[in-house]
């Protein structure tokens, strides 16, 4: 069944309305129908099948049939905090990044990003990320849709982790000094629920410089195994890994 995000809580008699963008996919590109059956999930992490029993100009009314119980999401809650890198690279880790349960991505302006961040544009780049964000997230039948913040700057980026109790960051020279414990102890401590905010740099990594701020911060440096990974691949890595450890593991 197509899954659709919505923003509001059922009607008392459990009926839902589906409008804006999502009712035209519903009803332009699916060509659903009275009758027909889909899949809705609501601001709590809740979702339902509903039938559809009426599809109108301008929005479609469905009935909730059965709710389901279809936890989709990984165990503790991963944020991915990356240096704004060059072209489409940021809405590849964030569409990848969503299909792999990613909870939040937090884009920042690092010492090596080469791309300038356009004011002018934040508004309409960040809508575009949020809503690959949530395409991502109803292909692969999640029951959240990630945040996606603004870039901020570095300084911002070490104030969110604040936040966290765990707090990672993917260095090369760690990797090159055949660091291979870090991620994996930093797991074994964690346990469902937890947060962990995990920071790669752009194309040619984290600075030194915010290396040794990262670190003061409370941030732990960590190795990827023993080959250099993209700024877009690494992200992936890590969040397949922490799928491996969370959920096929046990």
């Amino acid at each position: 069944m197509q899954r659709y995000f919505l923003n509001d809580k059922p009607d008392n008699d459990e009926r839902v309305t589906i409008t804006e963008e999502d009712f035209y996919h519903l009803a332009r590109v699916m060509r659903a129908k009275e009758g027909d059956r889909i899949a809705v999930v609501f601001p709590d992490g809740r979702s339902a099948e509903a039938e559809i029993k009426e599809v109108s100009a301008d929005c479609a009314l469905a009935f909730i049939v059965e709710w389901l119980h279809d936890e989709k999401e990984l165990p503790v809650a991963v944020t991915i905090a990356s240096g704004l890198p060059k072209g489409d690279k940021l809405e590849l880790v964030i569409q990848k990044g969503t299909e792999l349960g990613a909870s939040k991505f937090v884009p920042f302006h690092a010492d090596r990003s080469i791309v300038k961040w356009d004011e002018k544009k934040a508004a309409k780049k960040t809508e575009r990320w949020a809503k690959i964000a949530k395409e991502a997230a109803e292909q692969s039948q999640r029951n959240r849709v990630p945040e996606v913040n603004v870039p901020v700057n570095f300084q911002e980026l070490i104030r969110i982790g604040e936040q966290y109790p765990f707090k990672l960051y993917a260095f090369e020279e760690e990797s090159k000094k055949g660091e291979k414990t870090a991620f994996h102890h930093l797991l074994s401590e964690m346990k469902p629920g937890d947060e962990l905010l995990i920071v790669f740099g752009p194309e040619g990594g984290i600075s030194e410089k915010e290396a040794e701020k990262l670190k003061s911060s409370g941030f732990v440096p960590c190795g990827l195994g023993p080959r250099i990974l993209r700024t877009e691949t690494a992200p992936l890595y890590a969040l397949s890994a922490i799928s491996y450890h969370f959920e096929l593991m046990r």
